[in-house]
């Protein structure tokens, strides 16, 4: 390698709600030679950022343009409402949207679930974020339908949020460019679909080594003899050793 050229690392970007911990974990301990480094980006602009090369793979929300980047969907978010602890909703394990027409209901700029009709009643504005609309809950403006990801990234003492039976959903999904589908990134799909590291489309197992033959004291290894009789063996007849008898001394003729 030349002084210009840079060591291999691996780039993951992932969206907010998502936690790449646990996958972070298992790479860092099948490849601790390849840094991995992680690119923090909002949901919008995973795409975009996977497209320019801005990360080798990442953790996206779909849908996604399948004709430039590949995705691997991985699970299906439940759909919550953010409420204050004190708000009626909170009597209920459950709700739907038909449940909240009468609420203000916010939807920021960046939503990430894609209503046909939305529900309730609209603020005048749209707040600009999912952490501001976050906010305007705790201020009692007006609840906020989000991945319940989302309610636990902008958890806060003072809200709670329920299920909410009948909302669209948020699908999470593993992406990359299709054309660099490169080892790096088989070696990260490995981990995120849990084979293990001797798998044969998981990390590239090293070459097995032909086992060394140990050699014996005079540095060669031998065959066993074959069995040949010492001659001690017991024998009948005149001259020899009777069966199951010792061979005395000679009689004294007279």
């Amino acid at each position: 390698m030349t002084g210009s050229e840079a060591p291999p690392s691996f780039r993951l970007a992932y969206v907010p709600g998502v936690i790449p911990t646990k996958w972070v974990r298992i790479w860092q301990e099948r490849l601790p030679d390849i840094p991995l480094h992680l690119v923090a980006v909002s949901a919008a602009e995973a795409p975009g950022v996977l497209r320019r090369g801005g990360a080798d793979a990442g953790f996206v929300r779909l849908p996604v343009d399948r004709t430039e980047l590949s995705a691997i969907p991985l699970y299906t978010e439940t759909t919550v409402v953010v409420v204050p602890k004190d708000h009626l909703v909170t009597a209920a394990d459950e709700v739907s949207a038909e449940d909240l027409a009468d609420e203000i209901v916010l939807h920021p700029l960046d939503e990430v679930l894609d209503w046909e009709q939305r529900p309730g009643q609209a603020a005048k504005e749209r707040p600009a974020t999912t952490a501001d609309a976050v906010q305007l809950v705790a201020a009692g403006v007006g609840l906020l339908i989000v991945p319940q990801s989302l309610a636990r990234l902008h958890h806060r003492r003072d809200l709670t949020y329920r299920p909410v039976t009948d909302a669209p959903q948020s699908r999470v999904a593993l992406s990359w460019p299709e054309e660099k589908t490169t080892d790096m990134v088989e070696d990260f799909i490995g981990i995120v679909r849990g084979r293990t590291v001797n798998s044969s489309r998981g990390r590239r197992p090293a070459p097995a080594q032909p086992k060394e033959k140990r050699p014996d004291a005079g540095g060669a290894r031998r065959k066993p003899a074959a069995h040949k009789p010492t001659g001690r063996g017991r024998r009948t007849g005149s001259g020899g050793v009777a069966k199951g008898g010792k061979r005395g001394k000679p009689r004294r003729r007279s």
